[in-house]
C-alpha cells in the first residue's frame, strides 16, 4: 500500500538497512556464505555444478526478469529512476576487498536497464 506523504528520512533508513544486509546475507565470505562458529552446521555444503539445461533455464528466467524490470521502470517516476541509478553506485566491495570485474559489470548493467526503460518512456509520448 503506497503512503500518501512518504517520510524520506524513513525511506533512507530502510534503504540503508537493506544495503547493510547485502554483504552479510547468503555469500559474504570470499569462500561463500559466512559461517557462525557457534553454529553446529559449520561444514561447507557441497553444491553440485549446474547442468546445461539448468543454466539455459536460469538464463531464460533472468532475461524474463530483466524485461519485467524494464517494463516497470518505463512507468516509474523520475525519482524512482534516479534511485535505481544511484543504487548501482552502492555495489562496492566489502572493506579490504578489491573490485571484481563482475561487480563492475553488474553496476553498469543496472544503469543500462534504466536507460533501456527510458527508451520506452520516450516512445510513449
Amino acid at each position: 500500500m503506497a503512503r500518501e506523504n512518504p517520510d524520506t528520512f524513513s525511506d533512507w533508513n530502510q534503504r540503508q538497512r537493506a544495503l547493510s544486509r547485502w554483504d552479510n546475507e547468503g555469500g559474504a565470505g570470499p569462500g561463500g556464505p559466512a559461517t557462525d562458529s557457534s553454529s553446529p552446521h559449520t561444514d561447507p555444503i557441497a553444491v553440485p555444478d549446474l547442468t546445461n539445461a539448468e543454466l539455459v533455464t536460469l538464463r531464460i528466467r533472468v532475461i524474463a526478469l530483466e524485461n519485467l524490470m524494464i517494463s516497470l521502470l518505463a512507468t516509474a517516476s523520475d525519482d524512482q529512476l534516479r534511485l535505481a541509478r544511484e543504487m548501482a553506485g552502492y555495489i562496492s566491495p566489502r572493506p579490504g576487498f578489491t573490485q571484481h570485474p563482475l561487480t563492475i559489470h553488474a553496476a553498469a548493467h543496472m544503469v543500462d536497464v534504466v536507460q533501456r526503460a527510458n527508451h520506452f518512456r520516450d516512445s510513449g509520448s
